[in-house]
């Protein structure tokens, strides 16, 4: 069993040994983790002691998560044992809850986890003061994809003449923060309000251990979420108030493409099981955990009609189409950008598809299809237009729901619904 320890100083040398099996959060170039946060947040304000611990623990079972490959890919992932050891302010606190935060943990990722909490005294920092006195209605998560520019603009729609709210996005892909802040400056402008605060984090594993030799690197990392919320929660909670991650219903039950591959649409970050189990653990402990998806019960296409409704179709087709939600890497082996989207992972096919059944204009350039027939068969061997054209004739069944692990308070009925109706508009696209 893998087993990991966060660590919060080092000594001046460091054994093989030690360095394999630590991750060291430090504010120097030895570091483990890429520069700009430190282990007690203070560049993200007052955070209360117990969300600076959410974060150590998302962070180390990230850094795990990247640090132990899988033996298998796709719907073949082979079940990884992991054991950490995290210091927090107050072990007390956590230790109690350590079984049902691994718990947690292993419905994200599909892997058991082991969890024990120590307490180790982190070096001071300098703690910045909040950029205004007016309390924010909410933290909103902004990823720079579709379902999260959609849920920072009907945010922002809510709120009085003087209210605010707060932005926050987190990047591991240097790609990404433009579109962030293009999606950021979009909201400020379509819908009318005072100055909004747009925070774009980096926080992730560096490449080399302490010693200077290289970590194994999995490029799955299911648990990249987790440090996501944490970061947003431990924004929330200097606060107290909720934090948004939006994310279309659909897409969030997970239902499966086929009997073999369960759970495959895509990843449970916005489960209903897992934000309502996590929030839960998390509350236990003492930890501020408010989590809402506002589009719980929402199919994509429906969002983007939220947005013709805000700001009109042709805004509407500016701003969704300036969102990135493509899952597939690899572009640059092909001497194709980044940015450019596939057009044949999940996250491209449900968004054309939301596309179509809206009535909004897609203006995403996507590489599929292409005249290079190199790109093409590499894009073909990542296709899941197949397994999504046989998932609309095959249809979701409510014996098909029972495997989806829905807490008891979200009905059936309303889960079956839900799936019909984002069947339907994946049906839009293969007429």
């Amino acid at each position: 069993m893998p087993r990991f320890r966060l660590r919060l100083s080092a000594a001046a040398d460091v054994s093989a040994a030690e360095a394999a099996a630590s991750f060291y959060w430090l504010t120097g170039q030895r570091s483990s983790f890429t520069a700009g946060i430190g282990p007690s947040l203070g560049v993200l304000g007052p955070v209360p002691e117990l969300n600076i611990d959410v974060v150590r623990i998302a962070l180390t079972a990230f850094a795990a998560d990247r640090s132990v490959h899988r033996d298998g890919r796709g719907s073949n992932w082979n079940q990884r044992s992991l054991d950490l050891e995290v210091p927090v302010s107050d072990p007390t606190r956590w230790n109690p809850v350590a079984d049902d935060l691994a718990d947690v943990l292993g419905f994200l990722s599909g892997d058991r986890w082991t969890l024990l909490f120590t307490h180790e005294g982190a070096p001071a920092e300098a703690v910045a003061l909040p950029s205004t006195s007016a309390v924010p209605k909410r933290v909103v998560l902004l990823s720079g994809g579709a379902d999260s520019a959609i849920g920072g603009l009907y945010s922002r729609s809510l709120l009085g003449p003087t209210e605010q709210h707060i932005l926050l996005s987190h990047f591991s892909n240097t790609m990404l923060p433009p579109i962030q802040r293009h999606v950021a400056a979009e909201v400020e402008r379509l819908i009318p309000g005072p100055s909004q605060e747009h925070g774009v984090t980096h926080l992730g594993r560096n490449s080399k251990r302490i010693d200077g030799t290289s970590y194994p690197t999995e490029p799955t990392s299911r648990s990249r979420s987790v440090l996501f919320l944490a970061l947003g929660l431990a924004v929330a909670s200097i606060h107290r108030v909720p934090l948004w991650i939006p994310e279309n219903g659909f897409a969030s039950l997970n239902p499966p493409l086929g009997s073999e591959r369960l759970g495959s649409l895509s990843t449970r970050t916005t489960h209903p099981a897992f934000l309502q189990n996590l929030a839960a653990v998390l509350t236990k402990a003492g930890a501020h955990a408010v989590i809402e998806n506002p589009f719980a019960q929402s199919t994509k296409g429906e969002m983007y009609q939220r947005v013709v409704e805000l700001v009109g179709k042709s805004e509407a087709s500016a701003f969704l189409s300036g969102t990135h939600s493509c899952a597939l890497t690899g572009q640059r082996a092909h001497h194709i950008s980044s940015e450019r989207s596939c057009g044949v992972c999940f996250g491209c096919v449900l968004r054309r598809a939301s596309f179509v059944s809206s009535g909004v204009r897609d203006l995403t350039d996507y590489i599929a299809p292409t005249s290079d027939l190199a790109v093409q068969k590499w894009l073909d061997s990542k296709s899941v237009e197949q397994p999504v054209r046989n998932f609309i004739r095959r249809g979701v069944k409510t014996r098909d729901l029972i495997t989806l692990a829905l807490p008891d308070t979200y009905p059936m009925r309303y889960a079956l619904d839900l799936c019909h109706r984002g069947i339907a508009e994946l049906g839009s696209l293969y007429p």
